[in-house]
């Protein structure tokens, strides 16, 4: 079996383009649903391996695509990436330029480093964890997992598991919620005579609404775009209920906006948030766009008395360095290549099956075929010890007929690595010395 990650980054991609990789949830199963059945198409490039295993992993900060397939080439690689080009509306071409394809131990090493932390914007942050296993759910019930990204993934929950248990990984990281409060105290100051909006109800929303509530702000409100779902936000943050359609004409009430949905276009534009501006009298706003695709249209950042941070921007703010936190990081990697080693043995142990297998059926098949003549035998009446004798003759020289006759052909090198190979699987002793003149 062969595996690759292919996708796109806060690392490798502006915003712009990751937002055109979004996947919302639901849409998850039809897409890997979608991708399996192109390579299952008659004519499909990368076919006649068998139909490969997929699972993809969408959040604001990354876009993976990870497949697993029996062979040892890379011909899944283009074609998955159209296919998920096509998702973005770019070029293949295009979306190469942005992106990375790791492949076998490489890939194995990338999702232990996604699933621990390590490679997110902010260092030791667990919520990338459960999008994980939310993604191996959706793969799971579309039917595209398979047991080799099974394998791998429940691998990488035992890494991370192990990481956050055995390190101090998370203790040296600030999470994002926690930054956006700490960058909006900076500008204002206490939050307590101040209004705050939160944009969505999702979890994103809820843990930084969570952060801010701690700070007491004077006003707070929730709007969305299911009521109800926003009320019960609401209810727990003690905030009022705003319905989306509410937000450009209450816009200006707020100091600070935090949005996050799914939609898909922007839903705060500038031309809203210039009449809050002018209703306000140019007081500053602190908003917070943590949405991908973006939530408030990018030139309301050239406003002067607006504070616009992106999900990039914030990254900026949270990310720092020291003595601990290198000590923490050297010690996760050390746990990930243990981890990528064991994975590694596995699959190379998942390559032998086959030729296991086919040994397998050929031993049954010797010996159906020597009991049936066994069988003839004693019902002619000839001797069972006499019977029992040539079948095991007749089995003792089927088993080592190709040995036998490769040690017989073979010359020079050849022979020697033969006597090496012979003697450990029939002798179960250490190899002959080559110069010993024995066979």
């Amino acid at each position: 079996m062969s595996v690759f990650a292919l996708g796109l980054n806060h690392q490798t991609a502006p915003l712009d383009l990751r937002g055109r990789f979004a996947f919302p949830l639901e849409q998850l199963s039809p897409a890997l649903k979608a991708l399996v059945g192109q390579f299952e198409r008659p004519g499909a490039a990368g076919l006649g391996v068998g139909a490969p295993e997929v699972a993809l992993l969408s959040t604001c900060n990354r876009t993976e695509l990870y497949v697993a397939f029996p062979g040892q080439d890379s011909s899944l690689v283009r074609p998955a990436a159209d296919w998920l080009a096509a998702q973005g509306g770019v070029t293949g071409a295009q979306l190469l330029d942005h992106s990375y394809v790791l492949e076998n131990r490489e890939a194995a090493r990338h999702i232990f480093r996604v699933a621990s932390g390590l490679d997110s914007m902010v260092l030791g942050e667990p919520q990338i964890l459960g999008q994980m296993k939310q993604a191996v759910r959706e793969a799971d019930q579309a039917g595209t997992l398979g047991t080799t990204l099974h394998q791998l993934f429940q691998r990488s929950f035992s890494v991370a598991k192990e990481v956050r248990t055995s390190t101090e990984i998370g203790a040296h990281s600030i999470s994002m919620a926690a930054a956006a409060v700490r960058q909006a105290t900076q500008l204002f100051g206490d939050l307590d005579k101040l209004s705050v909006l939160f944009v969505g109800a999702g979890e994103m929303i809820e843990l930084v609404a969570t952060h801010f509530a701690a700070r007491t702000p004077k006003v707070m409100a929730v709007a969305n775009r299911t009521l109800e779902r926003g009320e019960k936000l609401a209810v727990r943050l003690g905030a009022q209920a705003l319905r989306l359609a509410d937000v450009p004409t209450r816009l200006h009430e707020f100091d600070i906006v935090v949005s996050c949905t799914a939609s898909t276009l922007p839903i705060i534009g500038l031309g809203a948030v210039e009449r809050a501006l002018k209703t306000r009298k140019r007081r500053p706003m602190f908003m917070l766009d943590l949405a991908v695709p973006r939530d408030i249209e990018p030139e309301v950042a050239q406003q002067r008395d607006v504070y616009l941070y992106t999900v990039d921007d914030l990254s900026e703010l949270v990310r720092s360095a020291g003595a601990k936190r290198q000590a923490a990081v050297e010690q996760a990697e050390a746990i990930i290549d243990a981890g990528v080693l064991g994975f590694s043995h596995w699959l190379d142990q998942r390559a032998t099956v086959p030729l296991i297998q086919a040994l397998t059926r050929q031993a049954d098949d010797w010996r159906s075929a020597e009991l049936q003549r066994a069988h003839k035998a004693l019902a002619k009446g000839e001797p069972v010890d006499a019977v029992l004798e040539a079948m095991s003759r007749a089995l003792t020289q089927k088993m080592l007929h190709g040995a036998l006759a490769e040690l017989r052909t073979s010359e020079g090198e050849q022979r020697h690595r033969v006597t090496d190979a012979v003697t450990r699987l029939f002798l179960r002793q250490s190899p002959r010395d080559p110069a010993d003149p024995g066979l």
